[in-house]
This record gives structure tokens, sequence and C-alpha cells, in this order.
């Protein structure tokens, strides 16, 4: 089967790659174009290790199609940080050691940085409903979900 021709903008950069047609968006990321930071936890979008954005919305990147992509906006956990300088949410999870073995940390940042997008001041509720679809062996959620509404708060007193 002939390889297809994909353009498509990547935290905010043009970007093209080759891809099969049963390719995933998560496996292109990983393989071809070298953004390792979403993770595949399981490969049928029930843990959320692999979350971006795509076009705003978040995605298990896992089940996406690679030719899906084509002409739309992705965000991946590498899109967060500006340079050196870590978005709040990056540095809170940092400072409340709200991640353990990092598998499945990109995922819960990008999902956090989507709701605190949608929702600037979430209740605890809303925060546990939204990251709902990431899954945690190590940590047991408490410090991820600490970590996403200080971000909040500290966010909203800035503005």
């Amino acid at each position: 089967m002939a390889k297809m021709h994909i353009a498509t903008t990547i935290n905010g950069e043009p970007t093209e790659f080759l891809c099969e047609p049963h390719q995933s968006v998560l496996d292109v990321l990983r393989n071809t174009l070298g953004l390792t930071g979403s993770k595949e936890g399981c490969g049928t979008g029930d843990c959320g290790a692999c979350s971006i954005t795509l076009d705003g919305r978040l995605v298990c990147s896992c089940l996406v199609m690679a030719p899906e992509v084509e002409g739309r906006q992705i965000t991946t956990i590498e899109g967060m940080a500006q340079g050196d300088h870590l978005h709040p949410l990056q540095q809170k999870f940092l400072e409340l050691a709200a991640l353990q073995c990092g598998i499945c940390t990109p995922g819960f940042l990008v999902a956090a940085k989507a709701l605190l997008e949608q929702n600037p001041d979430p209740t605890e509720s809303e925060v546990r409903f939204w990251l709902a679809g990431n899954l945690c062996r190590c940590t047991g959620y408490d410090k991820i979900v600490r970590a996403v509404l200080e971000t909040a708060a500290d966010m909203k007193g800035a503005a």
C-alpha cells in the first residue's frame, strides 16, 4: 500500500509526513516525528497516556488514524512549555510531586490544560470527572487533582 502525504500543524509548526493509511497519530508522533512525550499505555483509548488535542478537542492519539489529521491542528505535551519556561501545570506537577513513573503524566498534563482552557475555575468534582479518562497506577490521583486545582487558583490570581 502506498504511503500518504499528510500536511498538518503540530504545536504551532507546519508539519508534513508520510504514513500508512492504518497508522495511528500516536505511532507517527513517536516513531516518524520523534515526539515521544505521548505514551502508549494501552493502545485502545482506555488509559489517556497518549492524550493530545486535535483542533482543541482532547483525544487519545492511539485511536486517531494519521490520515485524519490532514489540515488540522495538533497539540502534544511537547507544545506545553515555551522553551525552558514550563507551563504552570507542569511546574505545579513538579512542586507537588504529582507524578511518579511518568507514563501517564503527559496525558494528564494535556488533559488538564484542555480542562483549564475550557473551565479556568473548576471544582474538584469537575477536575476528577474531566481526568477520568486518564489512568495512573502510581499516584492515587490526589496530588494530580490538587496540582490542577492549585494551578487554576494561581492562574486566576495572576489574571
